[in-house]
């Protein structure tokens, strides 16, 4: 790709989240060329003032409703971080924009009817432009498919072979989900409302690895008693976007977890009647439906720096030892951590840096023409990793 006029450009940037990416971009790189865009100049300039970022910093006039400005800007830049939802109603025009012009693309969607559309629309074409469109590259579902590559690697360093059970389990996180989540999943239980195939897709596992029917994997709609975790486990409401990108990756990296890889998630409670009661809690929780954040709010900033994660991935080796990896972030997930996660998603692919640790775009919707694929140092300070055998 010829040199760009920018770096990266943040699409979404008078939004809460959007206005979170662009401030952490002025507060942390003084060498990265990037743009402010958004429908209006006028609150473009609002925001980069309300944010500290520099007078000088560039804005861009773009609408979702206009492809004519989404292909000029995306011809502008090496990558697109678009903040934007839901993706289903505004995200399609700016894919064909970046497809188009062979610009990087990461946005934050868990909507994996629209992401599986994408997948069979713009995948090929976006092989031959050299546009890797990246998908869901927030709290859904960076720590989730980091956590379990790390184990995996680790696992096939130590024996030779990966684990072919792993669990990923929330042991603790106190934070939000943004009002963009909220709307996503609205969205989507509207459309399957008119589209009845689309809950074959939310029900498939591996409806985001065309082509590929792995084994029958857990389900994680009820409470269980785990024995071999000695605690209660309740349904985690991200597991059903975040299992779809983890079997994706698989596929993409040609299945280096094995073609029999079973993986699910769950939020763990604890033992004991306490633990089944907690369990049974958020098991009945409804608060995602009946009173959901709205798009463009979101937690002041005090509740967003005190929020934090903790995820757990465990498995056998096929010689019966037990490997557990973690992941945890010091950050609201929803909002603090997801801000940042993305950023620097965005400039992992701008700056084409290499690191052979943990893929951040492995559920691109094109594989990255490296093994090792992109990622960039400064996501260690979000997120924390940590081996345990």
């Amino acid at each position: 790709m010829a040199e760009r006029e920018y770096d990266v450009v943040v699409f979404g940037a008078t939004g809460f989240t959007g206005r979170l990416v662009a401030e952490y971009l002025a507060e942390t790189y003084t060498d990265v060329k990037w743009a402010m865009a958004g429908r209006s100049e006028a609150k473009l300039a609002e925001v980069r003032d309300l944010i500290g970022a520099p007078a000088d910093t560039p804005l861009i006039v773009a609408d979702s409703s206009d492809p004519a400005s989404l292909e000029a800007m995306a011809a502008r830049t090496s990558a697109v971080i678009t903040t934007v939802g839901p993706y289903q109603l505004y995200g399609e025009p700016l894919v064909a924009a970046c497809v188009k012009a062979g610009t990087d693309y990461v946005d934050l969607c868990g909507e994996p009817a629209w992401m599986h559309d994408i997948i069979g629309d713009y995948d090929a074409a976006a092989r031959e432009s050299g546009a890797r469109i990246v998908l869901s590259c927030g709290f859904d579902s960076i720590p989730f498919d980091l956590g379990v590559f790390y184990l995996q690697q680790a696992a096939i360093k130590k024996t030779g072979a990966p684990i072919t059970r792993v669990k990923g389990r929330v042991r603790k996180m106190k934070g939000t989900f943004s009002g963009g989540t909220a709307a996503s999943f609205a969205e989507t239980m509207k459309r399957a409302g008119k589209q009845p195939e689309i809950i074959e897709w939310l029900k498939d596992p591996f409806s985001l690895a065309p082509g590929f029917e792995g084994p029958a994997q857990p389900s994680g709609a009820k409470i269980i008693f785990e024995d071999d975790l000695d605690s209660w486990s309740a349904p985690f409401v991200m597991a059903t976007i975040n299992t779809k990108n983890i079997h994706r990756s698989n596929a993409l990296l040609g299945h280096r977890y094995g073609e029999d890889f079973v993986y699910d998630e769950m939020f763990l409670t604890g033992p004991g009647e306490k633990g089944e009661g907690f369990a049974k809690m958020i098991a009945g929780d409804r608060s995602m439906q009946d009173n959901p954040p709205k798009p463009g709010e979101g937690p002041s900033q005090e509740e967003r720096e005190t929020g934090f994660y903790d995820v757990m991935f465990t498995g056998l080796t096929r010689d019966g030892e037990r490997m557990t990896s973690s992941v945890s972030g010091q950050r609201d997930p929803g909002y603090g951590s997801t801000s940042r996660m993305i950023a620097e998603a965005g400039l992992c692919l701008a700056f084409d840096v290499d690191f052979d640790v943990a893929p951040t775009v492995i559920h691109s919707t094109s594989p990255a023409p490296r093994d090792a694929l992109n990622h960039r140092l400064q996501t260690f300070s979000v997120l924390t990793f940590h081996l345990h055998v």
